[in-house]
């Protein structure tokens, strides 16, 4: 399996609940897909350099996990058509020399 990690903006107009379900959603996906989340770090809202879908602001999060090209691919299917996304990234980290 390879290491990715992977930060979205959520839409900053979302409740707490509806946040942290979106988030959610996400891993449960990765850990569905046969990936194993290492790591889950919200940064919090954040403006942004400029304006994306009409907001100025976002709730960033990163996620770091471990996953197969597959599991990659449909995180990045997911967070394409999903509303509460304003902007996603998804990287292969490299492997660590051993």
């Amino acid at each position: 399996m390879r290491n990715y990690e992977v930060v979205f903006v959520i839409r900053p107009d979302l409740e707490a609940e509806a946040t942290t379900a979106v988030v959610e959603k996400f891993t449960q996906l990765i850990t569905g897909q046969g990936g194993q989340v290492a790591r889950v770090d919200q940064w919090g809202k954040k403006r942004m350099a400029y304006e994306v879908r009409k907001y100025r602001e976002g709730y960033y999060v990163l996620v770091e996990f471990k996953g197969t090209p597959a599991v990659a691919q449909e995180l990045e299917r997911v967070l394409k058509i999903s509303d509460d996304v304003i902007r996603y990234l998804i990287t292969r980290l490299e492997e660590e020399a051993s």
